[in-house]
């Protein structure tokens, strides 16, 4: 008797453990922080081609998109985001392009971009970004190479 009232409970260690694993293992493409699901930390990625500037999105003109929220500064923007995301959104997910170059995941600042052949990149702070623009088309072919894995491994 003991022995079945055992086996349930076994069971459900097992399925946790592996719910815990493929939660580990399946990686969000749209980096956001641990408390929040906005992208690009809460700034507008429109208006880094409009505005030529990051510019503080708002919830009032926010959209959900592979995932996350993503705010804008007006409603202009979000429309332009919701009629072509992929002109708009941070290459690799929004995660330091430097970082998925080497094969790795790191928050980004929002303020350490750039927009290279109309693709928008964001780095993890000022001086990496100085390090990724000393190669930035080596850097480009090696994160997109190697951004499928980082994603696997996440």
């Amino acid at each position: 008797m003991r022995r079945l009232a055992f086996v349930p409970l076994a069971l459900a260690a097992v399925l946790f453990a592996g719910s815990i694993v493929s939660t580990a293992i399946a990686a969000e493409p749209i980096y956001t922080s641990s408390f929040s699901d906005v992208a690009v930390s809460g700034y507008d990625p429109v208006a880094y081609f409009t505005d030529n500037k990051p510019v503080k999105g708002s919830k009032e003109f926010s959209t959900r998109w592979e995932g996350a929220e993503w705010h804008f500064a007006s409603a202009a923007h979000r429309d332009a985001f919701v009629a072509d995301p992929m002109k708009y959104a941070p290459q690799f997910g929004g995660y330091c392009a430097y970082a998925v170059s080497q094969g790795a995941t790191a928050s980004a600042d929002p303020t350490a971009w750039k927009i290279v052949d109309g693709k928008l990149y964001l780095n993890y702070d000022h001086d990496i970004a100085t390090k990724w623009e000393q190669n930035i088309p080596g850097f480009i072919a090696q994160a997109k190479e190697k951004w499928p894995a980082v994603l696997a491994k996440k």
